[in-house]
């Protein structure tokens, strides 16, 4: 996959100035295989965070009002965004035709057996797979990464190999953290786990819809 590249300018602004957390942070040389990874929320969180777009600012988004616990480190990939391809694909996969891509970057759970205190990190990843989820009528996907050099989770190639309590607990999370007590629909599907190369396939189709967002951003 080719790299995104900065200008040599974009890059020396870089060293005085913080970068953007989605635009100006690289993915990575040797993505889809292993991502830099912008991460937002941590286990401990009692609310939740996510990046403002604008600014680049880590914001509070909302109290977490339940005991929804996250059990992994929560973020997403920085220069990708979930346009027609990643809707397409879910689409495709789903045979759901009215599938959109939710217009955000691709989000990532990094798995990792230490404990990071906060967000607002950066953590190097490899990618094993994914979680196939639709809120609504949006492609929402999940990446499922591991934390790089990690003492329990790096010797997991594919997400295959991942205890089947794990998976589980982080599917209920996503199932469960945007629904109120007494909801009559559920407002969020997982259709279906992928695998390592379909994660790649995902990701690489989200750096394809970002370098087409922002083309179509600086000729508005």
């Amino acid at each position: 996959m080719a790299k995104i590249s900065i200008d040599p300018i974009g890059k020396l602004l870089g060293l005085r100035y913080k970068a953007h957390p989605w635009h100006g942070i690289e993915i990575g040389a040797d993505a889809p295989n292993e991502l830099t990874c912008f991460i937002e929320m941590v286990p401990t969180d009692t609310v939740k965070y996510e990046i403002d777009k604008v600014t680049g600012y880590l914001t509070i988004d909302r109290p977490q009002k339940f005991s929804s616990i996250l059990p992994a480190l929560y973020g997403f990939i920085p220069q990708t965004f979930c346009g027609k391809r990643v809707g397409d694909k879910s689409a495709q996969s789903t045979g759901k035709p009215d599938i959109k891509g939710d217009g955000d970057p691709l989000d990532v759970c990094v798995l990792t057996e230490k404990d990071v205190a906060h967000g607002d990190v950066l953590a190097r990843a490899i990618p094993i797979g994914g979680f196939r989820m639709l809120d609504g009528n949006q492609a929402d996907d999940k990446i499922i990464a591991v934390l790089k050099n990690d003492a329990v989770y790096s010797h997991y190639k594919d997400i295959s190999e991942i205890p089947v309590a794990v998976l589980n607990r982080l599917k209920h999370y996503f199932l469960t953290y945007k629904e109120m007590p007494g909801d009559a629909a559920k407002r969020c599907e997982i259709s279906h786990i992928y695998n390592r190369e379909e994660a790649h396939e995902l990701i690489n189709l989200a750096v394809d819809d970002y370098r087409e967002y922002i083309e179509k951003m600086m000729f508005e």
